[in-house]
């Protein structure tokens, strides 16, 4: 890694950035979790080679699939170890993100911590001093990715810490659908995932994330994304099983002719906490964004965040947050936030916040339904949203992974 970032970082030493509060939300001590041993883990060639670990239901739950012939490429990680990395599509490259840097040194000092600052707060600052690598993803010019790629980040070691740097690059009129996935075998840990994506001229990066974490668990991602003249970025984030504590605000940056679309699903379970949003700044004219929310609390607090900022000239964007609590102690926080700085945007938001209607739950119990049956069939319904931007055979493995059992 280049020397000058951690010159840079050291201005302040380590001990002072670890006790910096995050930019927002909960905050906890990282030195609680303990970071992963190297060469722990033994190497594949493909993910087919997952067929009989006992890992691979949990992976399949993240929307990592072991059938080879339905990606593009793929990229696993267990704790610290690469186990996995491989391209099947002329044009894609994938690699961990140190060996990135060891073949590319000489031009990806141009996008090394240029999307998130070191010192954003204590996480992104605990990834740089004591990383345990993460993924470099680079679609070359022109090239138009047919089946997904995807990745895993995994961690087998309770209490352990996961501190990663992801950078995605996706050029001039390329385009690729990216599906990560996030999971663990274990019952407590840490997940830090610094992660910075460039979207360049024309280009198109669909990128979905499904977090199946566990209910000790402490997750804090950041990531930001530029989007140059006329590409577009698709995110989309799901996290249904338990989890301790979630906190994102992923950032999107529009140049001219410029669009983002962000939807999020989410599920709280009871003692859970989940601080998600996102923020796009349309900085060029004519620039398009919107951000949807579907959370369901069934004893969880969630606190929905989204910021709109018009820049640019002839601005359109739209903010929405759908809501359900399921149980008295259910919490969901809806925050919407616009920010025009020009007379001649269009922005708008709505929000809402209910529960199941006593008619539906009749209705479906007249039918023959216990209440419990029809509670759950209503509440994958409101989550099993119509996802802009995925193809077909994506959108019927998330269908898959909001189908699984969930407690409700």
């Amino acid at each position: 890694m280049p020397d000058t970032l951690h010159k840079e970082l050291l201005k302040e030493t380590a001990q002072q950035i670890k006790k910096k509060k995050a930019v927002y939300g909960e905050d906890i001590n990282i030195m609680d979790f303990k970071l992963p041993l190297k060469n722990q883990h033994a190497k594949i060639n493909t993910p087919s080679e997952l067929i009989n670990t006992k890992e691979i239901n949990f992976l399949r739950k993240s929307g990592f699939s072991d059938n080879d012939s339905r990606t593009s490429g793929s990229y696993l990680q267990y704790d610290f170890d690469t186990i996995c990395h491989n391209s099947r599509t002329p044009g894609v490259e994938v690699l961990p993100i140190d060996e990135a840097w060891e073949k590319h040194g000489d031009w990806l000092g141009d996008y090394w911590w240029k999307n998130v600052a070191i010192k954003t707060d204590k996480y992104t600052a605990e990834v740089e001093l004591n990383s345990t690598r993460g993924y470099f993803i680079h679609i070359k010019a022109g090239t138009k990715v047919i089946y997904p790629l995807q990745s895993c980040l995994f961690i087998s070691r309770n209490f352990g810490s996961q501190n990663v740097h992801n950078i995605v690059i996706v050029e001039d009129k390329a385009d690729i659908h990216i599906i990560t996935g996030c999971t663990t075998s274990v019952k407590a840990g840490l997940h830090i995932g610094v992660s910075e994506f460039y979207v360049k001229e024309r280009a198109n990066l669909t990128f979905t994330m499904i977090h199946n974490w566990e209910e000790g668990f402490y997750v804090r991602p950041r990531s930001v994304t530029t989007v140059k003249e006329g590409g577009t970025f698709t995110n989309n984030y799901i996290v249904l099983d338990p989890i301790k504590s979630l906190q994102l605000f992923p950032t999107t940056i529009l140049d001219t002719d410029a669009s983002a679309r962000y939807n999020s699903i989410l599920f709280g379970h009871p003692n859970s906490h989940l601080d998600v949003g996102g923020k796009v700044i349309l900085q060029g004219s004519r620039a398009r964004a919107e951000v949807m929310s579907r959370a369901v609390s069934a004893g969880g607090t969630i606190i929905a965040r989204g910021i709109l900022e018009g820049k640019g000239s002839n601005i359109k964007a739209h903010l929405s947050c759908d809501g359900l609590i399921l149980k008295e102690n259910g919490q969901i926080h809806a925050i919407p936030e616009l920010i025009a700085k020009r007379p001649d945007v269009e922005m708008s938001h709505e929000a809402s916040i209910g529960k199941i209607g006593e008619d539906q739950l009749n209705y479906l119990q007249a039918r023959g339904m216990t209440e419990e049956e029809a509670t759950d069939m209503i509440v994958r319904g409101f989550l099993s949203v119509d996802i802009k931007g995925l193809r077909p055979e994506i959108a019927a493995e998330l269908e898959k992974v909001i189908d699984m059992p969930k407690g409700f």
